[in-house]
């Protein structure tokens, strides 16, 4: 492991009771950096990120995409590139201290892209909604019917190649970001595989499953990329 070079990147938009837990509870040994993407916050979400140990970049225009692409700038304007970038989301729904379990296939199995499915983990009663369950069946479905690819879940824990995600060139800027990975990943025939990560009920509210136009936003924004990139 201390050949290997690990970024973890946080997109964060007004998660301040969370995102330090997040930070904290990162395997410190596995990673080189913790990248926090302030997405627009307007509470004391930099600070507790700073406080915990992260580095912070600023996204002032909001959306999920806008703020995985800041961190990924970050890592391009780093003289020393990483070998593997994590994503994990700022709500302390996931359990940080599995990372070494994602990041495993990329290491000794030559993995491209490992996503952490909460389908195939433990999950906290009610810590994904009915509309979450649903839409992540119909998208995985449609990937597997259009791209001859199975997935289980979108889930946020994930963690990728810098090489691999430099191909993939990701541009969605908005709820779109994990499929759009996946479906390019499927489209360069890389190596897709999948691990079980647990899953609790995330602090606070969440932005888009948690409201009636974020969940349908969300949806139209999947499945449409799904056939984009087809």
């Amino acid at each position: 492991m201390k050949k290997t070079h690990i970024s973890v990147i946080v997109p964060a938009f007004n998660e301040e009771n969370s995102v330090g837990n997040v930070v904290r509870d990162i395997p410190k040994e596995w990673v080189k950096e913790i990248i926090v993407a302030n997405n627009n916050s307007n509470d004391q979400t930099r600070i507790n990120a700073l406080e915990a140990g992260a580095i912070v970049v600023d996204e002032p225009r909001q959306g999920y995409g806008y703020a995985c692409l800041k961190g990924l700038e970050y890592l391009k304007e780093k003289n020393i590139k990483p070998d593997i970038v994590v994503f994990l989301d700022a709500d302390y729904s996931d359990y940080p201290e599995q990372l070494p379990e994602v990041v495993r296939p990329i290491i000794e199995e030559n993995a491209d892209l490992v996503i952490g499915s909460r389908a195939l983990g433990k999950k906290e009663r009610m810590s994904m909604t009915p509309q979450q369950i649903f839409g992540n069946w119909l998208a995985t479905f449609l990937i597997k019917k259009l791209y001859k690819v199975e997935f289980t879940d979108l889930g946020p824990f994930r963690a990728v190649k810098y090489d691999s995600l430099l191909a993939i060139n990701m541009q969605d800027t908005t709820y779109g970001w994990t499929v759009e990975m996946q479906v390019k990943a499927c489209k360069l025939k890389m190596k897709c595989v999948e691990v079980p990560v647990d899953y609790k009920v995330r602090i606070g509210k969440s932005k888009v499953s948690g409201t009636l136009k974020g969940t349908i936003m969300a949806g139209y924004k999947i499945i449409t990329t799904i056939f984009k990139y087809r």
